[in-house]
């Protein structure tokens, strides 16, 4: 057990006054979602996670834990020391009728003094989550959105900026990054995913320094605690079918293999707005993932090999290809992707606080992109490595986590005349105290420090703050420097769906922000209530400039640049099989614009709404075995460009700007499980909305105002989708 929580991965747990352990069932399959309390004090409850394993404070007045799972036999043992505990439940072969205790879909790592939300399978069996970046439509923290109306590509937003803010990490390994942007949160299949931490405010020093406003770190499937099978069909109304098969096999006492894959295709044409151009592009993509997991008992390691490729079309509707027909306007991207990856763990049975963890990763990444007649063609090459050791000083009360970083990012990037090349060495090293008093008192420290080859020594220190007042309230402050290189091209590739003309004025900085956060839980009975507010200051930005018709501007920022985001949030539930969720979000995002004209002028970032409203009713029946599930969103007005006044105007003081106004879109899903088979029918925009005109002169694609990334709503409008999932244990 030891070993196991020690891996899951290199997050290195901090020991304190509290039990762990884990439960499962006769065949050692581990149990999610099981009660486990102490007797005479059910406020103490917690619930095991995907992996069956929990984690409970020490309560001075009882030594005896309840374990309660439906479907088995309660069970109440005795605890004498603080040692990690294995359970096993027996299967109640009278299935009388009882009450289900369930545990909420999404929730707040109560340990972390990071304001971590996790995202659980139970809550991306919500919506039909075919990948990543469709994983968020119930969550209140992250949204997404299309970046323009003919690539397909989605950009999520955390605390009002873009996803380039978040460093998105799979299973700790910085991935969705550089030229991944782009399409990245579309190689990750829905299927494949175990759980999602998203990380609010500036995060943790150990896993680099491209944190600057959250992190999401996606765990996905292992191949020791997943399914022996799991089949996957998707099918929805617009002709997109995907196929996922997921296999795992324990080939002995320490050796493990997993087998995850992925088939996605759309070949339809769909151009229900008449503008002569596909609402989404037609693609292919396959995905492939090789897993091998070895255990001893003090060595744990894991390597695995990923595979991507993908194809897309779109353009005008008789667009086939640029040979056969050179005289339509089309966009094609066709991207190859392969990753290795390692991790390797000693371990220290009789000293389960020290570990030494050594993470490596490389990958290659090629695009081939045309836009019109204009080619974008980029590679990126990859070499990551993480060495973490941890320890404590004196007791568990103050531990450590230090080590030392390598990244060695090699781009090369051609957009027409321009021509982008950089290598990028980046060796660090970091150290990250930690305070922690019965679970109730937290204090993180970070520092860390990376030498770039390109922009010199880079300083980034960090801390965390987290304090319980009873039982029932939490606060968390955070504040911290982080910095990274922004690729443009890459960022905006929507807005190169256009006639404008790209001008980068200026060799561009790092981008430099210094993050503060605050955020303040209340739980009382089955509510929990929570607000929280970041303020988020540029050092330097990178300012991607679409105020003029004619012209996609990059440069540096001179004065302000700032974001605030406030989120208040309520939760009910589970009670009675019923879970809501209410939510509001206010951003205010600005930039400090006008370089092309020698001005200096604070406006509010396009293509932002500043408010948005979440309402998510879940109610499941007895047992699990129907679902029902539906998501409404208020998506408040948003700062647009004005195409027709803005090309003639030359002052931003007096820039014309237009709004495009609010609107509601409503998802839902319907599901029966059975024992093996569980069956979903679902729709997204159900309300049907659509923004009206989201190619800007669609009629003359090779004229000079041409536009389609000016996209701010969705572009196509009801979708209706069905599937099945088939599970073997």
């Amino acid at each position: 057990m030891k070993k196991i929580i020690f891996f899951i991965f290199l997050s290195i747990p901090t020991f304190a006054q509290f039990i762990e352990g884990k439960v499962s069932d006769k065949i050692k399959q581990p149990l999610p979602g099981v009660l486990v309390y102490w007797f005479n004090n059910p406020n103490s409850a917690v619930f095991t996670d995907e992996s069956g394993l929990f984690r409970i404070n020490k309560f001075s007045e009882s030594n005896s834990l309840v374990i309660k799972y439906l479907g088995y036999l309660s069970d109440t043992i005795s605890v004498k020391d603080l040692a990690i505990l294995n359970v096993t439940l027996k299967e109640d072969s009278q299935q009388l009728e009882s009450l289900v205790i369930q545990g909420n879909s999404t929730l707040i790592d109560k340990l972390s003094p990071i304001h971590t939300e996790i995202i659980t399978s139970k809550t991306l069996a919500k919506a039909a989550c075919c990948n990543l970046s469709e994983s968020f439509e119930t969550n209140a923290s992250v949204s997404v959105s299309y970046a323009d109306a003919v690539t397909g590509s989605k950009q999520i937003q955390l605390l009002g900026l873009s996803g380039t803010y978040v460093q998105t990490n799979i299973e700790n390994i910085p991935n969705i990054r550089g030229l991944a942007s782009t399409f990245g949160f579309n190689y990750v299949p829905g299927t494949w995913i175990q759980s999602i931490d998203v990380g609010k405010g500036v995060g943790s020093v150990v896993n680099g320094y491209e944190n600057m406003i959250g992190a999401l770190n996606v765990e996905l499937k292992k191949p020791e605690a997943s399914e022996r099978m799991l089949l996957n069909m998707y099918f929805n109304n617009f002709g997109r079918s995907e196929a996922n098969l997921n296999l795992s096999k324990k080939l002995n006492k320490k050796w493990a293999v997993g087998l995850l894959s992925h088939g996605s295709f759309l070949k339809s044409k769909i151009d229900n707005n008449g503008d002569g151009f596909l609402d989404l592009p037609k693609y292919d993509q396959v995905n492939l993932l090789n897993r091998w997991k070895y255990t001893s008992d003090r060595f744990v390691a894991q390597f695995g090999l990923k595979y991507m490729k993908e194809n897309r079309l779109g353009g005008q509707t008789d667009f086939d290809s640029r040979e056969t027909t050179p005289k339509s306007y089309g966009f094609t991207n066709n991207t190859q992707r392969v990753e290795f990856f390692s991790k390797t763990a000693i371990l220290f049975p009789d000293k389960p606080y020290r570990g030494l963890g050594l993470i490596l990763n490389a990958s290659t990444h090629n695009s081939d992109s045309y836009f019109g007649f204009k080619p974008y063609l980029a590679s990126q090459n990859t070499l990551y490595g993480n060495l973490i050791y941890q320890d404590i000083f004196g007791s568990t009360n103050h531990s450590y986590k230090t080590g030392l970083s390598f990244l060695n990012d090699n781009f090369d990037e051609g957009y027409g005349a321009i021509s982008l090349k950089r290598n990028e060495i980046v060796p660090g090293a970091f150290f990250e105290y930690s305070f922690n008093h019965l679970d109730r008192t937290n204090l993180l420290v970070g520092l860390r420090n990376d030498l770039h080859n390109l922009y010199g020594n880079q300083f980034s220190p960090r801390i965390h703050f987290k304090q319980e007042f009873g039982q029932s309230q939490t606060l968390r402050l955070s504040a911290g420097r982080g910095f990274r290189v922004a690729n443009p091209l890459a960022e905006y590739f929507g807005n190169l769906v256009s006639s404008r003309a790209v001008r980068i004025l200026e060799p561009l900085d790092p981008e430099v922000t210094w993050t503060f956060g605050s955020s303040y839980m209340v739980n009382i009975k089955k509510f929990s209530v929570s607000g929280e507010f970041y303020y988020t200051h540029f050092e330097n930005q990178m300012i991607a400039d679409m105020e003029h018709a004619e012209y996609l501007y990059f440069y540096n920022s001179e004065g302000k640049s700032n974001a605030k985001s406030a989120l208040l949030e309520l939760n009910y539930g589970p009670v009675k099989n019923w879970e809501v969720k209410l939510a509001y979000r206010y951003v205010q995002i600005q930039q400090t614009m006008g370089k092309p004209y020698g001005e200096k002028v604070l406006l509010d970032k396009m293509f932002l709404p500043k408010e948005r409203v979440l309402l998510n009713i879940g109610y499941a029946f007895p047992y699990d075995k129907w679902k029902i599930d539906g998501t409404l969103q208020w998506n408040g007005k948003r700062r647009i460009a004005d195409m027709v006044a803005s090309a003639d105007h030359k002052s931003y003081f007096s820039m014309p700007s237009t709004f495009a106004p609010s609107f509601v879109n409503f998802n839902g899903q319907v599901s029966r499980n059975f024992p093996r088979f569980e069956y979903y029918l679902g729709g997204e925009n159900i309300t049907g909305f659509r923004q009206k005109d989201p190619i800007y002169k669609p009629e003359h694609p090779f004229s000079t105002h041409f536009d389609a990334g000016m996209a701010w709503g969705p572009v196509v409008g009801a979708t209706v989708y069905m599937g099945f999932r088939y599970k073997l244990l």
